[in-house]
């Protein structure tokens, strides 16, 4: 597939932080992506560099081939909603959209309107003066209505309540079905938006710790559920993501799918198998060597 986003080695340190470590990627064009890490991961900063919101200290970035800083032939096919989306004082919803719609060649104006109803947006009140969640759905309308070439969803829509998600998640797929572009969306809600994503990319401390399609980490891991014996009969020799001791049961997850004959063994056994969700695949392999919570949500922010 052809590569709409390519990260050679790129790095980027705030003060004594290092929030990029010499990070190579590339995102294929028309896909919907999910970038996904911890708070702190460096997700946020991957994407101002990505967009030329910020410069990196080592390292080259190019989209559709470019470089994108200072390039009026990418930015416009560039558009990156951030949960705190930045408005002019005296900004209204009409003031935004229209300011949208001089910068993003696709504009749609009839989406863009369409949208504003259905999320319930007020037209005469100040974007600053609005509630949370209704800055939120402006960002999520103009990410939506740019059709741009690549859109960036840092978490914008954190402040929208479920059902108004829901909303977002609906008209997401519908109109990139019918007007494919690369999509790359940060979340700490990784389940609601695992039906979504086509490919994960996982950041932890800075670095790319996972980047293959959804349909890939499927079988990527499994958890059983037996006698402690039994259990550690099947999962001897492979790397294991979490144990949990419950008398004597245990609850172990472990990477890499079962062979016919661990599948038939695991009968014998009388072992519990049970899939292992992305949310929680995401858990435990950026909870390796610390103590996991049992909040998912938390630990996968």
């Amino acid at each position: 597939m052809e590569t709409a986003i390519e990260v050679s080695g790129v790095s980027r340190h705030h003060k004594s932080t290092t929030a990029l470590d010499n990070v190579s990627v590339r995102f294929q064009r028309d896909t919907i992506h999910g970038l996904l890490g911890r708070n702190g991961a460096g997700k946020t900063s991957l994407m101002s560099v990505m967009t030329a919101h910020d410069w990196p200290d080592a390292g080259d970035v190019r989209v559709f081939g470019h470089r994108p800083y200072e390039n009026e032939q990418v930015l416009p096919r560039i558009c990156f909603v951030r949960e705190d989306q930045k408005y002019i004082d005296d900004a209204k919803v009409h003031h935004a959209l229209n300011a949208a719609a001089l910068a993003f060649p696709r504009w749609d104006q009839d989406l863009a309107a369409r949208l504003c109803q259905e999320f319930q947006v007020p037209e005469k009140t100040r974007i600053k003066k609005m509630s949370r969640g209704q800055r939120s759905a402006v960002g999520v309308i103009i990410g939506l209505a740019s059709r741009a070439g690549v859109t960036f969803f840092d978490e914008p829509y954190m402040g929208l309540d479920a059902v108004a998600r829901q909303l977002f998640y609906d008209r997401l797929i519908e109109d990139y079905s019918e007007h494919p572009r690369t999509i790359v969306l940060s979340s700490h809600l990784i389940d609601e938006i695992a039906h979504l994503i086509e490919n994960v990319v996982l950041l932890d401390h800075g670095k790319i710790l996972l980047d293959e399609p959804v349909e890939d980490l499927r079988d990527r891991a499994v958890t059983l559920v037996g006698r402690a014996d039994a259990v550690e009969e099947i999962t001897r020799g492979r790397e294991i993501l979490h144990e949990e001791l419950m008398g004597r049961t245990t609850r172990v997850t472990v990477l890499g799918a079962l062979s016919l004959s661990e599948q038939r063994r695991v009968q014998q056994l009388d072992i519990d198998v049970t899939p292992v969700s992305l949310q929680q695949l995401i858990v435990r392999l950026t909870s390796r060597g610390t103590p996991v919570s049992t909040d998912t949500e938390e630990v996968a922010a």
